[in-house]
């Protein structure tokens, strides 16, 4: 009895994780030739029970392996024609599903997915699953156009983009048109994107594009067209959240390029007028300096007229100074007239002549 009991207790955790431990994904999935697909593979997370370890391996038509291992020591890619194209999220605890990049027709086969856990009580519990993976060549779908930030209204000089979409196995190529009035279309680009840095009024007009790829004979696939509207008249005040499909959103490039000339124009006048300016009060200031110059007046003193003077208290004629020394002394003339200064000059021509005459008696003696 105590032995059942025992065995009672060790099977528990087994049968509790054989109710909750179970791995879930679609028994086949379908992947697009040279694009990209993944492998759900997810369980719920069960307290006391500890993933330890995870492998993915594929049984194809002439072969067969393991893709994928995770543990302890971390994940490791095993076939090399897998290596750089797969991988598992570590984001979320229980999934466990893998992601391969560039699918390739060889890549088709059954797929097994297994996870082992440890109990509490040490014991391994493993559970696995299959899914069988089809690699598939689609032809490239209708493309849809899809509008860049503003929408199919824009006002001139803005950034806008429309951009054509298409599923299909790569690689799909694009081009873009311009309808033309008799029915005409103009090719205006090879890429899936159609971007104007900056609208014009021009630019306005119907757009298609075409999508095709290397399936389905070659067959191309045109979108339907839309119509883009530029407005000329740039407008500032914003309608909704997002601002998508309105054109208040945002200033226009055409209304910043014109304020930005505008003040290179400002700045060119006041560099100008302050040339002009500082011309003009540079000449003020030349022209009205010797208007306040002083007027000094002029002290002549003759060294003749004092020798003169010497030779009458003494008696007896001296020799006149061969060179003759004249002071002058410049002194600030402050409150005199004009009369003052013709009699200054009168009595320097006195003194002169006096000088002459008295050179004249001292010969004659």
């Amino acid at each position: 009895m105590g032995m059942l009991v025992r065995a009672a207790v060790f099977m528990s955790p087994l049968l509790f994780c054989n109710a909750f431990l179970v791995l879930t994904g679609p028994n086949q999935i379908k992947g697009i030739w040279r694009g990209s697909t993944t492998l759900p593979c997810a369980y719920t997370p069960v307290e006391d029970f500890v993933q330890q370890t995870l492998t993915w391996s594929v049984v194809h038509d002439q072969s067969s392996g393991t893709i994928f291992r995770r543990d302890d020591s971390g994940d490791h890619t095993l076939l090399s024609e897998y290596r750089g194209r797969v991988s598992i999220p570590k984001e979320v605890s229980g999934n466990v599903s893998l992601h391969i990049l560039n699918l390739e027709v060889s890549d088709r086969g059954a797929y097994t997915c297994q996870v082992t856990w440890r109990a509490s009580n040490n014991s391994l519990v493993t559970k696995e699953m299959t899914t069988k993976l089809e690699v598939v060549k689609v032809a490239a779908t209708k493309p849809i156009i899809r509008a860049g930030e503003l929408g199919l209204t824009v006002p001139a000089g803005a950034r806008a983009s429309l951009t054509c979409v298409a599923s299909g196995s790569p690689p799909i190529s694009y081009r873009w048109f311009r309808s033309a009035p008799g029915g005409k279309a103009l090719l205006l680009s090879s890429q899936a994107e159609l971007a104007w840095d900056s609208l014009r009024p021009s630019d306005a007009g119907k757009y298609y594009c075409e999508a095709e790829n290397r399936v389905g004979a070659g067959a191309v696939q045109r979108s339907d067209t839309v119509e883009l509207v530029v407005r000329d008249l740039p407008t500032t005040v914003a309608t909704s959240e997002d601002g998508v499909g309105y054109p208040e959103k945002n200033y226009t490039t055409q209304n910043f390029q014109r304020t930005q000339l505008s003040l290179y124009l400002v700045i060119l006048i006041a560099v100008v007028c302050g040339a002009v300016v500082f011309l003009v009060i540079f000449l003020i200031v030349c022209i009205r300096k010797p208007k306040d110059a002083q007027v000094y007046e002029v002290k002549f003193h003759n060294s003749r007229a004092s020798g003169s003077s010497r030779r009458e208290s003494t008696g007896h004629y001296e020799e006149p100074i061969s060179s003759t020394e004249n002071n002058y002394a410049m002194e600030p003339l402050k409150n005199k007239t004009c009369e003052e200064i013709n009699t200054k000059k009168n009595e320097y021509e006195c003194v002169g002549n006096t000088q002459e005459s008295e050179y004249e008696v001292g010969d004659t003696v």
